[in-house]
């Protein structure tokens, strides 16, 4: 039966590097599930920069932008499991759906959550979410900005609930909000 860990906060708070930490401390083999897909230069050097900052401590790196529950059930071989981020795993969602022309409702999203937390339950190991607290600043502006809120918001109450631990990070240092 897995730890399963959630870290949330701010953009830019510390969540990522707070995570690798924490699973570079465990022991046994590491995997990064990393969801964010490279859409521009600025972000093909983010993600570079986040894989020469695991080569060191021997990371797997597996690039999944929407599969998380499947990643997760194929693990067997890894004892820590790290997924950065979902955040942008619910944006993936959304916009696989938009193209289908199809909207991602909350139900939808909370599904494919607990399809997520069913795998992490079977996995034999520690799982560490990272996610963005995007609940606390200004109400968007327009639906779809707000329905992404929602759906992010509801995932993060659900993975929350779900962990043994949750962290909120505040200007690079950790909060303990739940500790199982």
């Amino acid at each position: 039966m897995a730890r399963i860990v959630l870290i949330t906060g701010g953009s830019r708070s510390g969540k990522s590097a707070y995570a690798q930490e924490m699973a570079e401390r465990l022991p046994g083999a590491r995997a990064i599930v990393a969801t964010c897909p490279v859409l521009d230069d600025e972000m093909a050097e983010r993600i570079r920069k986040h894989k020469e900052a695991r080569d060191a401590a021997q990371w797997t790196t597996i690039e999944e932008p929407c599969d998380l529950a499947g990643v997760i059930r194929n693990a067997a071989s890894f004892d820590v499991l790290l997924v950065d981020c979902v955040t942008l795993w619910v944006n993936n969602l959304m916009y696989e759906e938009e193209r289908g022309g199809r909207l991602l409702t909350e139900e939808d999203a909370a599904q494919q959550c607990e399809d997520v937390l069913a795998a992490a339950h079977e996995f034999d190991g520690t799982a560490i979410f990272v996610t963005n607290e995007v609940t606390m600043g200004i109400i968007p502006d327009n639906p779809s900005a707000r329905r992404y809120r929602d759906l992010v918001g509801r995932c993060n109450q659900i993975l929350a609930q779900a962990a043994d631990e949750v962290v909120l990070m505040v200007c690079g240092l950790p909060v303990t909000v739940k500790c199982g």
